[in-house]
């Protein structure tokens, strides 16, 4: 299952798109977003996330 990014927790920091292998994260209006059709489920960015915003989901 695709990771999705906590919006409420999310602090816009860019740490998790610029580890993401395939570039499926993306700003949003108010946080980072996941696509979940190109998230190949590594979870690189949930090891870099200074809050543990991305989680599977």
């Amino acid at each position: 299952m695709a990771y999705k990014i906590d919006s409420d927790a999310c602090i816009s920091c860019g740490a998790c798109a610029a580890e993401c292998p395939v570039s499926a994260i993306s700003e949003g209006d108010t946080s980072y977003v996941i696509d979940a059709d190109t998230c190949i489920e590594c979870g690189a960015c949930a090891g870099t996330c200074p809050v543990g915003a991305p989680a599977e989901g």
